[in-house]
């Protein structure tokens, strides 16, 4: 069990208002070994970190983050519906201030980077930040896009983890040549077709263990990382 990492999904999101600085800093104290978070591009090409294009369940605002520069994106309020409002005043952070604050806090972390803007910008944009921190070689790039996926590798050789083919984008039949790794929902983990890809010989992703049963079920299916919106359990068997 020591060679299974431990990613924290979008930050600490059980507890604390997903994809912001708070979530990232308390998965960090937690002691998790990667965290997952997910790029979008504002109108003037920043990359900013949300899980969905529209701003809407986040922040109550009903307007896509490629229709916002990162002056309006910043007005957002990302802890506004998280628990009654009572993390109200999170910011949208950018992918620059997260890795700044990897680096100095835990430089070792590993990041799961999810491509949400299907765009070779959004990869550029992305791969050239982690290059200059540092944090290229040890992060894992996920897409639901085997074109990006593709991209990636082809012209980053950067380490992916796609999806099963039926939940991607633009699958093509040479897609999973491109991938490293693969990504499996628990959903699937349960299912009669997990065999199918696990078949793949590929390193499998699991994601979100958050009791106990589902963390050793992973562990007994084979997993190499295992996401958790909340790490207490995950940390509490893996780290034991």
């Amino acid at each position: 069990m020591k060679n299974i990492v431990v990613e924290g999904h979008r930050g600490y999101c059980a507890k604390y208002p997903e994809n912001t600085m708070l979530s990232y800093e308390k998965a960090i104290e937690l002691g998790v070994d990667a965290i997952e978070f997910d790029i979008w591009l504002s109108k003037d090409g920043v990359p900013v970190l949300m899980h969905d294009e529209n701003a809407y369940r986040v922040s109550g605002v009903d307007k896509k983050l490629g229709e916002m520069t990162l002056e309006e994106i910043k007005e957002l309020d990302a802890g506004k519906r998280f628990q009654d409002g009572r993390y109200s005043g999170e910011k949208v952070p950018t992918l620059l201030e997260l890795l700044q604050l990897v680096k100095s806090r835990k430089p070792e972390l590993k990041l799961g980077v999810e491509i949400k803007k299907y765009t070779e910008e959004t990869v550029d944009k992305t791969v050239a930040l982690l290059k200059e921190f540092g944090f290229f070689d040890e992060c894992w790039f996920y897409c639901f896009n085997a074109r990006i996926i593709k991209y990636i590798k082809t012209k980053y050789n950067g380490r992916t983890m796609g999806y099963p083919d039926f939940q991607m984008a633009e699958f093509e039949p040479d897609s999973y040549d491109y991938y490293d790794e693969i990504g499996l929902s628990m959903r699937l983990v349960t299912s009669e077709v997990f065999e199918i890809y696990r078949a793949k010989n590929l390193p499998m992703h699991m994601y979100c263990a958050d009791t106990e049963e589902a963390v050793r079920l992973c562990i007994e299916k084979g997993a190499s990382l295992i996401t958790a919106n909340d790490p207490v359990a995950l940390m509490s068997i893996v780290k034991s």
